[in-house]
């Protein structure tokens, strides 16, 4: 089968689906995903504790803290409950703007990095689900 037809093939069938001209209705979900950054304040909540058991790929939980007196921008990372720290300022304004829309947001842990430096122990990607 030549490469265009199998490109082909495929761009019909999920354009079938889509409209629901098939026998199966698709659902599409948008992914978008902003880049690795560190947790802000890692070495003044629960990140110690809890070290052995963070592993890369773990969720993470944002919460929007809208009340938090130094950041109104505030957003909260949290591991199964437990506060690791917060998206840093430099680049929480836009995903706490999106998230008082409405808009699903999470995290996911990208890197673990054992050593002194608190800022950059755990790196963390948003996902906004949509």
């Amino acid at each position: 089968m030549r490469w265009v037809s199998v490109v082909t093939h495929y761009t019909s069938a999920f354009l079938i689906a889509l409209l629901g001209l098939g026998a199966a209705q698709a659902e599409v979900t948008m992914r978008m995903v902003w880049g690795a950054q560190p947790v802000a304040g890692f070495q003044y909540y629960a990140g110690k504790r809890l070290w052995e058991g963070l592993k890369v790929g773990d969720a993470l939980t944002l919460v929007r803290d809208a009340g938090n007196p130094h950041d109104a921008n505030a957003i909260r990372i949290e591991w199964r409950g437990e506060m690791l720290g917060h998206v840093p300022r430099a680049g929480n304004a836009s995903v706490a703007k999106l998230m008082d829309k409405g808009v699903k947001v999470s995290g996911r842990i990208v890197h673990l990095q054992p050593g002194r430096s608190h800022w950059q122990r755990i790196m963390f990607e948003v996902v906004l689900d949509e």
